[in-house]
């Protein structure tokens, strides 16, 4: 299991850097959601690419993160990989102390010579994920399984009879007068 000093794989020393484009790559597995503590993810194999532009007074950074995610369905809590594709873009600028109150501008201060993107590829691949994760055989009506077999048994009936869906509430119909203005 990773601990958080593990994350130093994901600092970047941007200090060394020359001003120009630079690329990142990083394998994402479920090792990294458990420094996290993120167990919503049975498995995970997602790559994301950092390009960073380092420029006199600021970086931009954008992260690209491609790949799936293990995840149980929602409806039948049958596991099935979720693909996911996400970006993130972020300003990073430098100032007198460190802050993140803004989501798409990261203030480090002057003295910093390297910056740990980990919450910030975390944050990436979590917020692809739909927030309503069903199998991609429940969608097309392949999947077959006993949850499945079991809402359909029980499932309510909508039909009603032609005299029910003709006959209304005399009560309502001298509302209706009412509202339209007519008198019978």
């Amino acid at each position: 299991m990773l601990k958080m000093k593990d994350l130093k794989d994901f600092d970047i020393p941007f200090i060394g850097l020359k001003d120009g484009s630079h690329t990142f790559e990083y394998h994402i597995d479920k090792k990294f959601f458990e420094v996290f503590q993120f167990d919503e993810f049975n498995d995970s194999n997602v790559t994301v690419v950092v390009n960073l532009v380092k420029k006199p007074t600021l970086l931009e950074v954008d992260f690209t993160a491609t790949g799936s995610v293990n995840v149980f369905c929602d409806l039948t809590n049958e596991p099935f990989e979720q693909e996911i594709n996400g970006t993130l873009p972020l300003i990073i600028k430098f100032g007198d102390e460190f802050n993140d109150d803004n989501e798409d501008i990261l203030i480090i201060p002057y003295d910093s010579y390297k910056v740990n993107i980990a919450q910030y590829i975390y944050e990436l691949i979590v917020l692809s994920v739909p927030i309503k994760r069903i199998h991609p055989k429940v969608a097309d009506g392949t999947l077959e399984n006993e949850t499945l077999k079991k809402l359909k048994e029980l499932e309510v009936k909508k039909e009603k009879s032609v005299e029910e869906t003709n006959s209304t509430d005399p009560r309502w119909d001298k509302l209706k007068d009412l509202i339209t203005g007519k008198n019978t």
